[in-house]
């Protein structure tokens, strides 16, 4: 059995990389970032665990993936180390970030083969251009430029994280307790994602495939007299609404669900439960923002979608070209991408009474394509 467990730390808001996609969630192919340094990992070494330290936002989806450890992180990168550290048993641990996608074979190969010679084993590169500190210039020679993963003694790393003190790695934070460090040859291709600029100095990234994604959703409310009606972001001229915990729009209700589908991120209970006293009464248009937002953030842009309207009454007919430029302008589409379609049921069923109104949704993804960054940066 190893005797190793990595820590893959990406719990970062990603404020310095000015895009709408969290870095973690830029795909590679087919995976996301994320997992694609994880299942790199794997193949390096047989981890006792991988703990996957992310946002709680994002942990909601990862399971979904993969089958790791996964730990909500903290207000800094010390507090996600060491609530994660409290999953770890094995003797070591390797703490690596996943915005550090690229990390070379053999640079991860002689931290392992040096994790008997010092309570922390760091990849270090030396300092090639001229530094200075205070307006005094540094010898470069006495310089290290630090870099992750980093190998510990699990319990010598748990025991310096208690400090009041910051550390900005594990090794200072060991280090500060007397503790040995020994550094090995670190790698520029282990270089780290922080800002777009990044992007183009990552080999092992691949461009996102170009796949289309489909989801369905459907959605169904009865009515209910005196209230007013809402559908697919418009008001309609009608003496009864739907009778639902929030606004009752079934259009759009239908329509995030089948964007959740083609995502693969769960349906509309799992983001706005009629349950939660905040969505009662809740704007569905709203809702509908802040699922494009996180479609967006996970690596998603939208392709198209359709919906069809199954109601006796009200006509939709009048309101089709309102609804379409209404719901363009949430979903960020031309209109010619959003199509509505309306239809009876033919005086048949509940819809047929006139006693509600079911729609259908679909809805097609596409994965972000993040080279385009790269062309802009460079234009």
């Amino acid at each position: 059995m190893s005797d190793v467990t990595l820590i893959l730390l990406g719990a970062g808001s990603s404020s310095r990389f000015d895009s709408s996609v969290k870095k973690q969630w830029l795909y590679s192919g087919e995976q996301p970032l994320w997992l694609q340094v994880a299942r790199h990992f794997e193949t390096l070494h047989p981890f006792e665990k991988v703990i996957i330290v992310s946002s709680v936002e994002d942990i909601r989806f990862m399971p979904y993936f993969a089958d790791y450890t996964y730990v909500e992180g903290g207000e800094s990168r010390q507090a996600s180390l060491t609530k994660a550290l409290a999953e770890v048993d094995s003797r070591y641990v390797l703490v690596s970030d996943i915005a550090r996608a690229c990390v070379p074979a053999d640079m991860v190969a002689r931290i392992l083969a040096a994790r008997e010679k010092a309570a922390c084993i760091v990849p270090a590169l030396s300092a090639t251009d001229t530094l200075y500190m205070d307006n005094l210039p540094l010898d470069r020679e006495k310089v290290r430029i630090i870099q992750t993963p980093q190998l510990s003694v699990t319990e010598t790393l748990k025991k310096s994280l208690k400090s009041d003190k910051t550390f900005t790695d594990d090794s200072s934070a060991i280090a500060a307790l007397g503790e040995q460090i020994h550094f090995v040859q670190g790698d520029p291709k282990a270089h780290k994602l922080t800002t777009l600029a990044d992007l183009d100095k990552l080999p092992c990234l691949q461009a996102p495939v170009k796949r289309s994604l489909t989801g369905f959703g459907l959605d169904i409310h009865p009515f209910e007299p005196g209230k007013p009606m809402v559908l697919g972001g418009v008001a309609i001229d009608s003496e009864v609404g739907f009778r639902a915990h929030s606004d009752g729009d079934v259009a759009i209700h239908a329509l995030i669900d089948a964007l959740l589908g083609a995502a693969g991120l769960g349906d509309i209970g799992e983001f706005y439960p009629d349950t939660d006293t905040a969505y009662k009464g809740a704007d569905s248009k709203v809702l509908l923002q802040d699922t494009v937002s996180r479609l967006q953030s996970h690596g998603f842009e939208i392709g198209n979608v359709d919906l069809t309207i199954l109601a006796e009454v009200p006509k939709i007919n009048p309101y089709k070209q309102q609804m379409r430029k209404t719901l363009a302008s949430l979903l960020q589409l031309p209109m010619q991408r959003v199509n509505i379609k309306a239809t009876t049921a033919e005086k048949l069923g509940f819809v047929g009474r006139k006693e509600g109104v079911t729609v259908h949704a679909v809805a097609t993804l596409h994965y972000f394509d993040w080279t385009k960054l790269i062309s802009e940066q460079t234009s």
